[in-house]
């Protein structure tokens, strides 16, 4: 008997997908930045034509993974924001959550932020410098949109919202990259640092009245 779709089911392409994104996942955890389509086309147990079919090439499948886990990313972080906590608890949350997935999975951290180094391979890495910098930029966009829906910023509040954004992003990266590598203090000490150095302006702005507050 022919079964019929529901609505709202995902169809066979879209649950393929799925699956060959899960399999290049734990080709991801296991092998990191230098996770190859062949290893993730055997992980999936098909060839890698088949593999480009789904994805077009490289820079396809790891803007598909980039996305998958950008979004689970930005899902942990706006519920961090929307605890109900005093403000510099949430702050401390917020960066607290960043840090915490990045620890969990350093390999898929490393596979999403840092190329491949093994430039004898025969296939080379993902050529991650041509892609991360829209993640971070699209991480600066989302926070800078929460900013400007809850802090009372005054004359020019959306571009300080927008500065304030991609500042605070760029603050988590290049210390959580740090930090994941060298592991020079606890991560709450970290966190607690890093809270101290933001809380200036942010301590005193007073919330929007149209907002639902921060």
């Amino acid at each position: 008997m022919e079964t019929t779709q529901q609505p709202g089911e995902p169809g066979a392409g879209e649950r393929r997908r799925r699956e060959l994104l899960e399999a290049a996942d734990r080709v991801v955890l296991r092998d990191g930045p230098k996770a190859s389509m062949n290893a993730i086309a055997a992980e999936a147990g098909i060839t890698k034509p088949i593999l480009y079919r789904h994805f077009g090439d490289k820079a396809g499948l790891y803007q598909a993974l980039a996305v998958r886990h950008t979004d689970a990313l930005l899902d942990s972080l706006r519920a961090a924001l929307d605890a109900p906590a005093e403000r510099r608890r949430r702050v401390e949350s917020t960066l607290d959550t960043y840090l915490t997935a990045i620890e969990a999975r350093p390999q898929v951290y490393r596979f999403l932020m840092h190329p491949a180094e093994d430039s004898q391979s025969p296939e080379r890495g993902f050529d991650v410098g041509l892609h991360s910098a829209p993640l971070l930029r699209r991480l600066g966009e989302e926070l800078a949109k929460v900013i400007g829906e809850r802090v009372d910023l005054g004359p020019g509040g959306e571009r300080l919202a927008r500065v304030w954004g991609h500042g605070i992003v760029g603050m988590m990266h290049a210390a959580g990259d740090w930090w994941l590598g060298e592991r020079p203090c606890d991560r709450a000490d970290l966190v607690t640092g890093l809270t101290d150095l933001l809380w200036g302006r942010l301590a005193t702005a007073g919330n929007r009245e149209d907002g639902p507050g921060f």
